[in-house]
């Protein structure tokens, strides 16, 4: 049966690093009084002014923070942006969680939420913000009473100057997307938007939007506290800090674990209770790639996870045991990232679909001999096409599923049958292919 991620990240104790999770890990709490008593008061300055927004943002330069959301873009350059702008942008917190595999947001959210509301009333400071809207999918009831909590604190304590408003968007996979937030909290559905220049900021109405990740801010409050110095002693030069990975999969003890950029592949495996050999490891999680077994020395950092052609992405480390099967898998994720589409351009209304449909052929062998034709020539028709990266992710998923596991693409190709396709997958599908090949879904479209 699929694995179900803890929210809580149970083994973070056993990591050389802990920051964002330190006061989960010290106490055990996630109130108010235990992250103060871990971290400190909030380092607001009395007043809020150009010259401490300043020092802020060369903080976060210095340090060398990129976003954790996945694009891993410069923290500090993207602040500078809404620096220079005339008018007052809204800070928007990016909690959706819309990768399956994923529970990273789950655990900050509900063991660590005051360091991400500190983050984001710095990040406010920093840009003069007028307001944070905090975005939690709908689906992620606890998630979002965390949040209810933790404000609730605040509010009593006196803590924040700004506003905040917890918003619950559509749990979908393309919900989380930047420029699909923005559509939503502006009254339009959550479909990512067309932007041909993404350096331009997104705006509701005439207001600016800042969009960051719930962890980015997580560190940044963390940084505002101690220093950049301080924040390059985890990580790696051209990478510093610590990340959050969601580990799965052929593990005794999986859950989100906190880790220093450049820990290897292999190591956060082993850290959390890696059960006996691999067939593979999906790096990045559903838009990422699978990892052969022979490369799990690589160290987990943008660097050599590209040298591989892998990324960090989502935070995301799933095992596949040896015995099962990589393209059973992939195609039942395929199928799940097709449904989970906007269908508002051609190479995910028609595309996605297509391309799933054939690696089901290619994994259950009971197709007709040219599916393995059909799939590779469309995955080349579609990637670079679509208005956001959503076919791009699918296509980088499936052309790494037919490298790595390519000793059974061959025998699959003999239409020899696969005995693993009937058992239930590992990768969590909320709308997913099920055993003889019968679909299901959620109720949404």
């Amino acid at each position: 049966m699929a694995i179900e991620v803890p929210v809580i990240a149970d083994h973070v104790g056993n990591l050389k690093t802990t920051r964002i999770l330190a006061a989960w890990a010290r106490t055990g709490r996630a109130d108010l009084t235990g992250h103060v008593d871990t971290f400190g008061p909030m380092p607001m300055p009395r007043h809020a002014d150009t010259a401490s927004a300043g020092r802020l943002v060369e903080a976060v330069r210095s340090s060398g923070l990129v976003g954790r959301g996945g694009a891993g873009f410069p923290t500090a350059r993207k602040l500078d942006t809404f620096r220079a702008g005339r008018r007052r942008p809204l800070v928007v917190v990016n909690a959706m969680e819309g990768e399956p595999a994923s529970h990273k947001d789950r655990a900050l959210l509900t063991s660590a939420p005051h360091i991400v509301l500190d983050g984001a009333e710095m990040a406010g400071m920093a840009v003069a913000a007028r307001e944070i809207v905090l975005c939690v999918a709908d689906d992620q009831d606890s998630s979002a009473q965390s949040i209810r909590t933790a404000l609730a604190e605040r509010a009593a304590a006196g803590i924040g100057r700004l506003p905040v408003k917890l918003v619950r968007p559509p749990g979908r996979y393309v919900s989380g997307e930047e420029s699909a937030l923005v559509a939503w909290i502006q009254g339009g559905p959550a479909h990512p938007q067309f932007r041909p220049v993404k350096g331009v900021p997104l705006t509701v109405g005439r207001q600016p939007v800042l969009v960051q990740s719930a962890e980015t801010l997580a560190h940044l409050a963390l940084i505002a506290r101690y220093g950049p110095d301080w924040f390059r002693r985890a990580g790696l030069s051209d990478a510093p800090g610590t990340c959050l990975v969601t580990a799965s999969g052929a593990v005794e003890y999986p859950g989100v674990y906190e880790v220093d950029i450049g820990t290897p592949v292999r190591l956060i495996l082993e850290r959390a209770g890696l059960t006996g050999p691999v067939g593979a490891v999906l790096v990045g999680g559903y838009g990422g790639t699978w990892l052969s077994p022979k490369l799990l020395d690589v160290p987990f950092a943008p660097r050599p996870l590209a040298s591989v052609g892998g990324a960090m992405g989502a935070g995301v480390l799933a095992a596949l045991p040896a015995a099962s099967c990589g393209l059973a898998e992939t195609a039942r994720v395929a199928l799940y990232m097709a449904e989970q589409s906007a269908g508002q351009c051609g190479p995910c209304l028609h595309g996605l679909h297509s391309i799933a449909y054939d690696l089901v052929e290619v994994a259950r062998a009971d197709g007709d001999r040219s599916a393995l034709a059909r799939l590779r020539f469309r995955v080349g028709t579609v990637e670079g096409r679509g208005a956001c990266g959503h076919p791009d992710g699918v296509v980088r998923l499936v052309r790494s599923a037919l490298e790595v596991f390519a000793a059974d693409v061959a025998e699959h190709a003999r239409h020899r049958p696969c005995p693993w396709w009937n058992d239930q997958p590992l990768l969590p599908t909320p709308s997913s292919l099920l055993p003889g090949g019968r679909r299901a879904t959620n109720g949404r479209r």
